[in-house]
């Protein structure tokens, strides 16, 4: 497994640099817009929270992008801080092995 080193930016971070402050809209309009709570969109863009299936629906509606543009940004976000959890890279995985690979002796 390859460790990426550089940390992927969150998606809600590139949802304010690249679409809220671009378009001036302010964080409210946006969260009535896509349908979704103030308090959600603000967890979104503070990193507490994921962007899910329907709000990568919502978001893609709303600023004619695609839900995997959404989507792809928040599994690499998830998978890096995944890799990076020292829970995961314990010893007590190993790797399995066909049985084809196993010679005999």
């Amino acid at each position: 497994m390859m460790v990426r080193k550089r940390k992927p930016t969150h998606p809600g971070i590139i949802l304010e640099e690249h679409y809220i402050k671009p378009l001036k809209i302010t964080k409210s309009f946006l969260a009535d817009s896509v349908g979704i709570s103030r308090n959600t969109l603000y967890k979104i863009l503070k990193k507490e929270s994921r962007i899910t299936a329907e709000v990568a629906i919502r978001l893609a509606k709303a600023l004619r992008t695609t839900p995997e543009l959404w989507l792809n940004l928040q599994q690499q976000y998830d998978v890096w801080e995944a890799e990076h959890n020292k829970e995961i890279h314990s010893e007590n995985i190993r790797p399995i092995v066909p049985l084809a690979a196993i010679s005999y002796r």
